[in-house]
């Protein structure tokens, strides 16, 4: 059943500054007109989309081929996405930005490298013939492992400038996993580092693609970038560093001219079983999508200094820390360590170092900073900015409420962005300076975009009614299939409804149009026969002043089917115990009702979650209900933390 019950309620609203309405880079007015169009004419919408924000080589005979499942963007037309990034803003008019900053980048221990556009181009070119010097061409796909530094943005964009597909592999992740990766995308070559640095200690890297690619036999060459100055072992004939190819490679590589249907990149994402799904984008409607969407949502100015924490790894740092930024011509900060190293200042720190005007992190990350405290932001200074973003899951109102008024001064917008790996880019999400936000709500879909809350059969629920979140009609961004698997890739995401697209998520749509994202189906518990969204009761324990954040699951109950279980990290000082377990038990009946008091309540330092910081709640299902931890754990962040929650007791 896809009735979804919604308890929250959320009254507060936002209005938009005057002052920022007025230079917005899509004001009302834009923005009303673009929604008339994209509902009228999406293909004329997403047409003048890619006139606007993408450089193409030769027009397109055809704006969509739609073919369920199958959708093929400006068909006909050729572009270059390494072009768009780097050549475009060194020509005519825009030739000024060749000294811009394209790329600023800090790493952990401290040390830092501004890269201008003209230099950036100058290195992807080098990188380029490198990888052409090694056999690679436009039909092979290319594996880069590596950690936060500049090479791995030069990577991705001379992989795109002579047309390879790359496929990025988080650095944290095991040989095995990687190893999996590399052998489903059968890939050529790898470009990795000796190790990079996290939490103050180097890490290595070289020594897990060794192993990975014994058992890898498509692996031809090995590119190695010297960055902490570790040991490492080179294979003769296979390893080569970096740092000498590129000096012996020319700064000349004119970009490849590519079918806007020719593949980018593809990015694998982890289930709970099985073998992951390597999710294919490729390059015309993509591009348009994520540029589009940067100039939009973050109101990009070429006096930003733009920041988006994550890291290239994941969707969110291919589209909006790369891609995005540098195709609007933006300067991008990177950052290669954790949040809280050397101190739990350093996020704050940098901002004030670099002037950063935009910042889009996970709320996960704002939750670990409102449990260290307000002292800490407050001692920096952080006028210069003036937009906020969120991304990676639903954000609890309270939490939005912190992050405006001690982040944003209670003067930065906040674009809370919804948006899988499978879309590309951003789908749902408020527009700065047109409309009024509203904690914990994604607004409403992008111009252009259809999306729709439906039942299991298919019809629209109605307004302040829970269901299931849908896109009706394809977008330029979306996935063009998993890599190697037709039938999982109809099964997965297009088999629920005919030709409507199922990204697995609740939500519901409040009687003023607004979408509020409720998070994945499968952690909606179904409690005596009322089915209850886990992000409602969360975002009700996250609101007592002593929490800093929580986790909710159900567990099998005889009586009432399932039983809510809640996971609580409290803030600084405060001592868990029963009082305080009475205390939050009786918060959640006030803010929701009853029917979603926890059962349990465990109190717990951390949370198991993703290196891209999502809770895994799958994993906390199967600790709530006494069973052995199952299914794929190599997104885990840290593995102590499982083993500490196994150990504490029930409450």
């Amino acid at each position: 059943m896809a009735d979804i019950e919604s308890l929250l309620k959320e009254t507060r609203t936002f209005k938009p500054d005057p002052q920022f309405s007025r230079s917005a880079n899509w004001n009302k007015k834009t923005v009303a007109a673009y929604r008339k169009e994209g509902e009228k004419n999406p293909e004329r919408f997403w047409a003048r989309m890619a006139k606007e924000n993408v450089s193409w080589f030769s027009p397109w005979k055809k704006v969509l081929d739609w073919k369920p499942p199958y959708a093929k963007w400006f068909v006909g037309a050729k572009t270059n996405v390494s072009y768009n990034c780097l050549d475009r803003h060194l020509e005519g008019e825009n030739a000024w930005r060749r000294n811009k900053a394209a790329i600023i980048w800090e790493g952990e221990p401290g040390d830092s490298r501004v890269i201008t556009y003209a230099e950036l181009h100058r290195e992807v070119c080098r990188f380029a013939n490198v990888l052409k010097s090694k056999g690679v061409t436009r039909k092979d796909r290319v594996i880069l492992y590596m950690p936060m530094i500049p090479e791995a943005a030069i990577a991705m964009l001379a992989c795109t400038r002579i047309g390879a597909a790359h496929s990025i592999v988080f650095g944290g992740f095991s040989a095995e996993a990687l190893r999996d990766r590399i052998v489903d995308a059968d890939a050529k070559l790898v470009v990795t580092a000796d190790g990079g640095y996290r939490k103050g200690e180097p890490f290595g890297l070289k020594a897990q693609v060794d192993a990975a690619v014994r058992r890898a036999p498509s692996v031809e060459s090995v590119v190695v970038v010297q960055r902490t100055g570790q040991k490492v072992t080179m294979k003769r004939g296979r390893d080569c560093w970096y740092h000498e190819e590129m000096a012996a490679a020319s700064p000349v590589c004119p970009p490849a001219k590519l079918d806007a249907e020719h593949p980018l990149f593809i990015l694998y994402t982890s289930g709970t079983t099985g073998k992951p799904k390597g999710i294919l984008h490729t390059t015309g409607g993509y591009l348009t999508h994520v540029a589009t969407t940067t100039r939009a949502i973050f109101d990009l100015k070429e006096t930003d200094v733009y920041w988006c924490t994550a890291d290239v790894g994941w969707i969110t740092g291919h589209s909006y820390v790369v891609y995005g930024p540098l195709a609007c011509g933006a300067t991008t900060l990177m950052y290669e360590g954790v949040p809280t190293h050397p101190g739990p200042d350093r996020w704050w720190s940098l901002i004030a170092k670099w002037g950063v005007t935009i910042l889009y992190t996970a709320p996960t990350a704002i939750r670990t900073f409102i449990r260290l405290g307000d002292d800490l932001p407050k001692a920096h200074d952080l006028s210069s900015l003036r937009l906020l973003g969120s991304v990676g899951e639903p954000i609890n109102p309270e939490a939005w409420i912190w992050y405006h008024e001690v982040i944003g001064g209670k003067r930065c917008p906040i674009v809370d962005t919804w948006w899988q790996t499978e879309t590309g880019g951003i789908m749902i999400s408020s527009l700065p300076g047109s409309v009024a936000t509203k904690p914990g709500s994604a607004t409403f879909p992008l111009p252009g975009i259809d999306a729709a809350i439906l039942d299991e059969e298919g019809n629209e629920v109605k307004p302040s009614s829970g269901g299931l979140l849908a896109l009706r009609k394809p977008w330029p961004g979306m996935l063009r299939g998993i890599w190697g698997d037709k039938a999982r890739f109809k099964e997965v995401y297009w088999s629920k409804w005919k030709n409507t697209y199922f990204p697995g998520d609740g939500a519901q749509r409040d009687r003023q149009g607004y979408f509020w994202i409720m998070g994945r189906i499968d952690d909606v518990m179904n409690i005596s026969g009322h089915r209850i969204g886990t992000m409602e009761v969360e975002s009700a324990l996250v609101s007592h002043r002593d929490v800093a954040e929580a986790a909710v699951v159900g567990r099998p109950d005889e009586i009432t089917g399932t039983a809510v279980v809640a996971f609580v990290t409290p803030r600084g000082g405060v001592k868990p115990g029963a009082p305080f377990i009475k205390t939050l038990k009786g918060h959640v009946t006030k803010e929701i009702g009853a029917i979603a008091r926890p059962a349990d309540i465990r109190f717990t330092n951390a949370l198991p979650k993703t290196r891209s910081g999502k809770i895994m709640r799958r994993l906390l299902r199967d600790i709530a209900s006494g069973r052995e931890v199952a299914g794929d754990t190599s997104t885990l962040e840290d593995f102590s933390v499982l083993a500490s929650l196994k150990e504490s007791d029930e409450n």
